[in-house]
């Protein structure tokens, strides 16, 4: 799975346009190969994006689960401190 694409079920705030869209557009130019489509490609391409933006919307607010949601910004620090931990101070994150 592409690493950018995070989680979207159970948080709190829930997900947001903005991020439902940007998790599609990652599928997209994973599973098609290619990070800027041709014009030839372009509508198929943002159809694609708009499709994918829409099941994944849909499976998000429908899927259920007892546990309490996640706070965003505590999810935050905590993949922050395990990207120092894995690639050191001046890491990725």
């Amino acid at each position: 799975m592409c690493r950018n694409i995070r989680p979207l079920f159970n948080f709190a705030p829930p997900a947001t346009e903005e991020e439902i869209r940007a998790a599609a557009l990652q599928y997209v130019r994973k599973v098609s190969g290619v990070l800027k489509p041709s014009q030839a490609n372009q509508t198929e391409f943002e159809r694609a994006v708009a499709e994918v933006a829409g099941v994944t919307r849909h499976l998000v607010q429908t899927l259920v689960t007892n546990a309490p949601p996640r706070d965003r910004e505590e999810e935050r620090v905590k993949a922050k401190a395990r990207n120092v931990r894995r690639f050191g101070a001046g890491g990725r994150g």
